[in-house]
């Protein structure tokens, strides 16, 4: 089975490849060597990546590995991001992802 990680990479090569700007984002906190945590400030269930299609509409995309369920908190934050006219949803493979940003319905849960 394909790995998220994967799975990510595959859709911003895609992503990029369509024109469109994207980000890839880590979420949460990490022990510094020195003890310290660092938070990376992002609110708890932001979506992996994030973009801009050249109009300006932004999009953010929750991915999974097939099978994978999105967390509550990340469906709470994709429900919010599209109150605000972001698109958005969740996919687990580059086609979902194009389908996604071009303002298609998402195939999946949110």
């Amino acid at each position: 089975m394909v790995s998220e990680q994967v799975i990510q990479n595959q859709i911003r090569i895609a992503l990029s490849d369509a024109g469109y700007v994207n980000f890839r984002v880590n979420v949460g906190k990490v022990r510094l060597k020195d003890g310290r945590w660092f938070d990376t400030g992002l609110p708890v269930g932001h979506s992996d990546i994030y973009g801009f299609r050249p109009d300006g509409q932004v999009f953010y995309i929750e991915v999974k590995k097939p099978g994978g369920r999105i967390r509550p908190e990340q469906k709470v934050f994709l429900e919010n991001v599209k109150k605000l006219g972001a698109l958005c949803g969740v996919a687990r493979s580059p086609e979902e992802a194009l389908e996604i940003v071009s303002g298609k319905l998402s195939p999946d849960e949110v």
